[in-house]
């Protein structure tokens, strides 16, 4: 069993939530850039090898994914309307999930191989 170690995913988390949003303010669509060079940080400050930074770069991109769904739903949603932002909520947080934790599991698992381990 992995032991989380929580200071390294916070940070990242927040990494990840800013870069996003603003590499998304930029080039909008490639936010998901931002959870990329978080999740290589966190899975390079843990230790453990590829599997540690791998599961730790995965939670990181999950929990980033809802965050950031979560707030484009609020804004969309008061866009679209209450019905179709409601629809448009779970498949939007259950793919962010799905996808910013696969991009956060290899994004850990190459931060982990920059560092060696």
């Amino acid at each position: 069993m992995v032991e989380v170690k929580w200071t390294p995913v916070i940070i990242g988390l927040v990494i990840a939530i800013i870069l996003g949003l603003i590499i998304d303010l930029v080039l909008p669509g490639w936010g998901v850039i931002g959870y990329l060079i978080a999740t290589i940080y966190v899975g390079y400050t843990v230790a453990g090898g590829y599997m540690n930074g791998a599961i730790h770069g995965a939670l990181v991109g999950i929990v980033a994914g809802i965050i950031g769904a979560i707030l484009a739903l609020i804004i969309g949603t008061a866009a679209a309307g209450l019905a179709a932002g409601a629809i448009a909520a779970v498949v939007v947080l259950v793919l962010a999930a799905i996808i910013d934790g696969i991009i956060g599991a290899i994004g850990g698992a190459i931060g982990a191989a920059i560092k060696g381990e």
